[in-house]
Parts: structure tokens; C-alpha cells; sequence
């Protein structure tokens, strides 16, 4: 049986791309029945893309979400890793729409959809520098996915290099903080009450505090690291996060926390 859901938000699959989680991903749509389906950004990856490698799980992917086009509205936002198609937007086909932004209510309260890649200074100044961490980025997930075989077949739980290095380096942890508080204050001077994004790979719900107002800010994470997405059903976010720990729930739910900022 099928959850039915009124939003579903994902980003970061990085289809194309040796750290891409297709096949859990694709056991999850298998289990849900979204009403509306928001694609925030680096669906495909465009950088990293090869023709020697993209496997049928991964195509499985584009397949379940050109089916669900057929039946529902589909908004694919274009992220940095996917920017070539950028020169195609806004357009729309049938049911699916490509967009840089979406804005939209939902139950009476503005909503800013968009991937996040305005806020990279990275992304802004060199360009080249991004593409050159993207390609660091994926040999880091290649030999984290030999470790995690390694593990698996002793019995160990898997562990993601990539995952201690955002929470244990200062400026990681910094750029993360100071990516969210921005687009809390764009947001908030913008006159939106929620505003959701990808691209630092994090999932997160919390309420954000500025000397101008309050905002409540979403990300929904990646299908890398964090296997997450968005959900929204009965009026309310919840977090799924597609762990080994929480398939047999279903659901893990990240805590909300109000933040203020200076």
C-alpha cells in the first residue's frame, strides 16, 4: 500500500555519478503516492556525466519520474550540477515543468523552492574550482563505497567519509551555517514564510530568526549521503531518511530547532 503524500521534495540524486544511490531510491518511490513532486536541483549530473556509465538503476530513477509526470504535476528546478538547463528555462511539457525557482502557497503560507547554488561564493568566483571539487567529491564517494563493502562483509556498519568531514572541519561546518542563515535572510526580506533547498547535501527543518522576521527553512538533503527527502502530508514536513536503521519504520524525522541570527 502506498502512503499518499501532498508534496514530495528531493534533490541532489546526482544521477550519472558513482555515489548515487538509484536503487534505494527507487525502492522508495515504489512506496509512496505523491500528489505533487518537486525535483530541487542536481537531478542529473551533468558535470560528472559519462556515457560509459550510466547503470539501469539509474534510469529506473527517470523512469518512475517521468511516470509520475503522467499523473501529477512535476517541477524539475535546475541546480548548478544540471545548469545546461538553464538555457530551456522556464518550459513545460505536459505535466512537467523546468523552472530556476517555484513559488507557490501551501495552506496559506509563500513558499520559495529553489536549489541554492546563488549562495556559493565557489559558484560565483571560480567555477572551475566547483567542477574540480565535484570531481574530488566523487572519487571521495567511489572509495567510501569500497570501504562500505569492505565493512559490510565483516559484519560492520557502513560509515561515510564524507559525513565526518563536513562535522568535524570548521569551515565545512561554518559554510553550512552561514549558507542556511542567508537564505533565511533573503527569504524573510523577500516576504516568504518557508523557503526549501538542496545542494550543501543537508538535511534539516528549523525555524531561522532574523532582525527582520522569522522563517522556517527545509532542505531536503541528497540521495549520497543522507538518502532524504521531504514530505508533506496532513499539513505538516516530515524528514525521510532512507538508513538501514529506519527502513523497517519507515520514517526518521529530524528534530526542529529555532535559530536565531544576528
Amino acid at each position: 500500500m502506498k502512503r499518499p503524500i501532498d508534496i514530495l521534495v528531493l534533490s541532489d540524486l546526482h544521477l550519472g555519478t558513482y555515489g548515487c544511490r538509484a536503487k534505494e531510491l527507487v525502492d522508495y518511490l515504489r512506496t509512496v503516492r505523491p500528489a505533487m513532486v518537486i525535483l530541487n536541483g542536481d537531478i542529473i549530473d551533468i558535470w560528472q556525466f559519462k556515457k560509459r556509465y550510466f547503470p539501469k538503476s539509474h534510469m529506473d530513477v527517470v523512469k518512475r519520474l517521468l511516470k509520475l509526470a503522467a499523473k501529477v504535476p512535476v517541477y524539475y528546478i535546475t541546480g548548478n550540477h544540471d545548469e545546461a538547463l538553464r538555457r530551456y528555462s522556464p518550459s513545460r511539457l505536459g505535466n512537467l515543468h523546468l523552472v530556476d525557482k517555484l513559488v507557490i502557497t501551501v495552506d496559506g503560507k509563500r513558499y520559495w523552492f529553489f536549489h541554492g547554488d546563488l549562495f556559493d561564493a565557489t559558484m560565483k568566483s571560480a567555477k572551475w574550482l566547483a567542477k574540480l571539487g565535484g570531481v574530488g567529491y566523487d572519487l571521495l564517494v567511489r572509495i567510501n563505497n569500497i570501504v562500505n563493502w569492505s565493512l559490510e562483509r565483516f559484519g560492520r556498519p557502513r560509515m561515510s567519509f564524507s559525513k565526518r568531514i563536513k562535522g568535524s572541519v570548521k569551515r565545512a561546518v561554518r559554510f553550512i551555517s552561514d549558507f542556511e542563515e542567508t537564505a533565511a535572510a533573503i527569504a524573510v526580506h523577500e516576504g516568504y514564510d518557508v523557503v526549501v533547498c538542496g545542494h550543501i547535501h543537508q538535511p534539516q527543518m528549523r525555524t531561522i530568526h532574523t532582525p527582520e522576521g522569522s522563517v522556517r527553512y527545509l532542505n531536503s538533503g541528497d540521495w549520497i549521503e543522507h538518502m532524504s527527502a521531504l514530505e508533506y502530508a496532513n499539513g505538516a514536513w516530515t524528514m525521510y531518511a532512507h538508513e538501514a536503521n529506519a527502513v523497517a519504520s519507515g520514517q526518521a524525522l529530524v528534530e526542529e530547532e529555532s535559530v536565531a541570527v544576528d
